[in-house]
């Protein structure tokens, strides 16, 4: 038995992402939709991590596949400002809407009334929607070495770069972190769930760590639910954490003081 079952979902939800960024392409032709990006003066993200103190990545999101609905989020630009009032280093917007019910819209509220770098969460596989991250407000766009080849990545992450924006580049696995680092990866993460089964293992993120350079941004994606798991990264050697559903369905507030507070310089 296949101790690894592969699973359709990851291809089906990049394949509604660009299905929907190719009918929003029709509507708004990518040498327009670049006049509006080029308005945007993205953050430089990197100034907004604290050494000192485990950053946090606080992310914006109604529902996941795997978990179903999870939080209403009627005003996200309320929730951004709860985030950036407790600290938080940077806000993670999910704008796909198929499995996650987010949209381009949250993104570009929370970019406008916020002060701190926002992350476009998606399934990007074109220049298009790297023009639209920025065009909408973001410092950061995601991309997922599962999802993406060699060339694929390499074009992506060079295209982002050259438009100002940072990446947020997720890992699962020993040799994606040496695919990552065929770039000038300012921002890595691991991701401790299998998109393939949903599981999360914590551990993950230890037993990989020691394979990132000390110059980048060590992210821990998933499973932090408590201020104990934020240790536990934390001893890891994270410098980050992104985490959506531990706060969008508890005290976010109080949630990333916690986690702030993991392994503070006093």
């Amino acid at each position: 038995m296949d101790p690894n079952p592969k699973s359709e979902l990851l291809p089906s939800l990049y394949k509604a992402s660009l299905e929907q960024s190719n009918a929003r392409a029709e509507v708004t032709p990518l040498p327009k939709l670049q006049l509006i990006a080029d308005e945007s003066s993205p953050f430089d993200a990197k100034k907004f991590f604290n050494s000192d103190e485990l950053s946090v990545i606080a992310e914006i999101k109604r529902a996941s596949p795997s978990k179903g609905d999870l939080a209403t989020i009627e005003d996200p630009l309320e929730l951004g400002l709860q985030y950036q009032q407790a600290g938080a280093s940077a806000i993670s917007v999910l704008t796909e809407k198929s499995g996650f019910k987010g949209s381009l819209e949250d993104l570009k509220f929370v970019s406008q009334g916020v002060e701190i770098p926002t992350l476009r969460k998606d399934f990007i596989s074109n220049e298009y929607q790297i023009v639209e991250a920025k065009a909408f407000g973001a410092s950061m766009v995601l991309l997922i070495m599962m999802g993406l080849s060699d060339a694929e990545y390499s074009a992506l992450f060079n295209f982002a770069t050259e438009q100002g924006l940072q990446v947020l580049v997720e890992t699962h696995s020993e040799q994606e972190i040496k695919r990552a680092l065929e770039q000038p990866v300012a921002f890595l993460g691991i991701n401790t769930r299998n998109l393939n089964t949903f599981e999360t293992n914590i551990n993950l993120f230890g037993e990989l760590a020691s394979l990132l350079p000390a110059d980048v941004t060590r992210v821990a994606e998933s499973a932090v639910r408590n201020k104990q798991d934020a240790a536990l990264y934390r001893e890891y050697g994270a410098d980050a954490v992104l985490v959506g559903e531990a706060l969008v369905t508890g005290n976010a507030k109080t949630l990333i003081e916690d986690f702030r507070s993991v392994g503070q310089v006093t």
